[in-house]
């Protein structure tokens, strides 16, 4: 399954570009993590059209083809913006509501846009190992990996297969670093570098602890608008949500689905792809069925 590339327009008139797979039924937008790019959800893109949706992977503003933005507004609020503005038109194309599927910085912006900036406007959110309290410990690893080689950049594919290796050794070292090679952008210099906006790391949420600690609460206080059916999907091992933080989520929104996946960290599409996948099957076929999944 081929997909087809799709432009839309974000909160600035930033253009966003997504690959589409399949066609008909509920459609389904797939939001990557901060400092990846749409095709972190090519497997389960694949396999989520074959269930009978049509799949949007999104690059998020900042990241893979889509703008860099000359305002550097890089906040959960400008990512919820741009979801906001996708998800009206993609409603508007198929006559139904889209299901979000967000890892990390992509669930920020499904709570946000759902809880905030238009409330009622998804028929169904699920969590990839992000809730809206988490850990800053395991913030500040995952930024410093970003943060290491955004100058220096890498020689080659493989150099950066190792750094990643490196920064994640438990993960089996992928044989085909073709999937890796399109999260990287090559510059004149003939350095390849992460194919994101370096500025994403200066915001404030990311570079001050109070702003940041005071983002979660505000995210927090969306999820109280958040009605409609949401899943939940933790890594056990993940270093930004624990289980207190999944507690503290489902006192909030109690129809939440949770699903936690042994031997996944917080890359848990990554690390456990096809269980991954397979939760977010039961969790669409249930929707599709009218079951209740509380």
């Amino acid at each position: 399954m081929e997909p087809k590339r799709i432009e839309f327009r974000g909160a600035e008139n930033n253009r966003l570009v997504a690959d589409l797979y399949g066609e008909g039924g509920q459609p389904v937008i797939m939001l990557h993590g901060g400092g990846q790019t749409r095709h972190s959800w090519d497997a389960a893109s694949r396999r989520i059209a074959g269930l009978g949706h049509p799949v949007y992977a999104l690059d998020q503003r900042g990241h893979g083809e889509s703008d860099w933005v000359e305002s550097g507004n890089y906040g959960f609020f400008d990512f919820a913006k741009d979801l906001a503005a996708v998800t009206r038109e993609v409603h508007s194309r198929h006559g139904a509501k889209p299901v979000v599927v967000g890892a990390s910085l992509g669930g920020f912006a499904g709570m946000l846009a759902e809880g905030l900036e238009n409330t009622g406007g998804l028929a169904a959110l699920v969590l990839v190992d992000i809730t809206p309290r988490i850990d800053m410990g395991g913030v500040s690893k995952i930024l410093g990996f970003m943060g290491e080689r955004v100058e220096e950049g890498f020689a080659s594919v493989e150099e950066a297969s190792d750094a990643i290796a490196r920064y994640l050794p438990n993960r089996a070292r992928p044989k085909d670093l073709s999937g890796l090679s399109k999260n990287l952008r090559l510059h004149d210099d003939g350095r390849l570098r992460w194919h994101w906006d370096p500025a994403f790391l200066q915001s404030r949420q990311h570079q001050d602890a109070e702003v940041s600690a005071s983002m979660q609460e505000e995210v927090l206080a969306a999820t109280s608008n958040l009605t409609l059916p949401v899943l939940l999907i933790r890594g056990q091992n993940s270093e930004l949500v624990s289980l207190d933080h999944v507690r503290e989520f489902r006192e909030r929104v109690p129809q939440a689905r949770f699903t936690d996946i042994r031997d996944a960290g917080h890359m848990v599409a990554g690390d456990k792809n096809d269980v991954f996948a397979a939760a977010v099957e039961e969790f669409l076929l249930d929707l599709k069925a009218g079951a209740a999944i509380a």
